[in-house]
């Protein structure tokens, strides 16, 4: 996962928590909602992002013993 990846994720998750606790404090349940979804959907973003990063690495190591033969 590229290191852009990674801030968008976070900065997402961020601004969920955010949503999330204003929500809260104001007893709006739509935006307390919304704040959980955003940080759902970066934590959902970051592992995909996982694991087609252990795919790739499993595929070029199963490449790699290949060339060795």
């Amino acid at each position: 996962m590229g290191l852009g990846d990674k801030l968008s994720n976070s900065a997402e998750e961020f601004k969920g928590k955010a949503k999330e606790t204003a929500g809260d404090a104001s007893g709006d349940e739509q935006l307390e909602a919304e704040g959980k979804i955003d940080q759902f959907k970066a934590n959902t973003k970051d592992t995909v992002e996982d694991l087609k990063d252990k795919a790739a690495e499993a595929f070029n190591r199963a490449a790699d013993k290949g060339e060795e033969r």
